[in-house]
């Protein structure tokens, strides 16, 4: 992010309104543009000298050129890092990288082979994009990867598998009632491993806490609470944004293949089902990304009590500090 590039002079958040939920979503949806994917380091080179013109107080007024460069930033860099994400694993990118693994899962008539493939491809992919974009306060090990990876993909796997095995017992059910249970299937996998993902992928910020700042951007200190916040709203943004591409296209592809879709070939049925998932998640992502604020603020009197008494550097009481929430 922008927030990344040093100078005196602090940086407007958004030309947006971030206090509101519309602004955030207008915000979000330019963090999340597929065309800053278009991006190159001359680009970011050119972008970081903007913002640091403005910083350094040469530049007077946020310009067009200004924001330009803000957006390539925001959506291309690591706020705590300063580094370039892998360009798979940006926002930006989020519904490409997603719309194969998506559609794979929500493909009909999976066996048992095809659900843990598609399982563990998307578990992989959260896996990526969650350290990618996470609150670098605290950076994990190896081992602490692997583990945490281990047990995403076998929650995933074990939700789906035990609620394939399930559905066909439900004799009491309709067939129609069975195959809409059986479509959502893959929602349910998805939303539980995509919550413990987000928890065990950033474990280490709640374990270690995270760094919080105040309103100058200066170090304040750690807090556990702080991140534990952090994640836990990551967590719910997750669902928010899983909800509505794993139930309204597979429900929306039920009732095509019973009127319009019906006696289509098996090839065009899947070009719609792809179709929708990807209209779908471009529509859904700003909401479910601008349900908090990134850059979360917080009252120290709701944490630790070592923060409570710290004075910025002009000596003055700190009532209120700021700290990444990540993506």
């Amino acid at each position: 992010m922008a927030s990344s590039v040093p100078g005196k002079i602090s940086l407007p958040e958004s030309k947006f309104d971030l206090s509101t939920y519309w602004g955030r979503i207008r915000h979000c949806a330019e963090i999340s543009d597929p065309t800053m994917l278009l991006t190159t380091n001359a680009d970011l080179v050119k972008a970081r000298e903007i913002v640091k013109s403005y910083r350094d107080g040469k530049m007077k007024t946020a310009t067009p050129e200004f924001w330009r460069a803000k957006k390539q930033l925001d959506s291309t860099v690591h706020p705590d890092t300063g580094n370039t994400i892998f360009l798979p694993f940006r926002m930006s990118c989020c519904v490409l990288s997603n719309l194969v693994v998506t559609a794979g899962m929500l493909t009909p008539g999976l066996g048992t082979a095809g659900t843990l493939f598609w399982q563990w491809a998307n578990q992989s992919l959260n896996v990526a994009v969650n350290s990618a974009n996470a609150n670098k306060s605290h950076q994990m090990t190896t081992s602490q990867l692997v583990t945490n990876y281990s047990a995403a993909v076998a929650a995933s796997c074990g939700v789906a598998l035990g609620l394939n095995s399930i559905v066909p017992k439900l004799k009491r059910l309709s067939p129609n009632s069975r195959l809409l249970l059986t479509r959502l299937i893959p929602f349910a996998a998805v939303v539980t491993a995509g919550v413990v993902n987000v928890f065990l992928m950033r474990g280490n910020e709640i374990r270690k806490g995270i760094t919080v700042y105040d309103k100058k951007g200066d170090e304040v200190g750690t807090s556990k609470k702080a991140a534990f916040l952090a994640v836990g709203e990551t967590a719910l943004s997750r669902i928010i944004n899983a909800t509505p591409i794993m139930v309204i296209p597979p429900l929306l592809l039920v009732k095509l293949q019973k009127t319009a879709l019906k006696g289509k070939s098996r090839g065009l049925q899947n070009l719609v089902n792809v179709g929708l998932i990807g209209v779908t998640s471009f529509a859904v992502l700003p909401f479910a990304l601008a349900a908090f604020p990134q850059r979360q603020s917080i009252k120290v009197n709701k944490l630790e009590p070592e923060l409570h008494n710290k004075k910025d550097r002009k000596g003055k009481h700190i009532d209120t500090v700021y700290f990444n929430r990540g993506i």
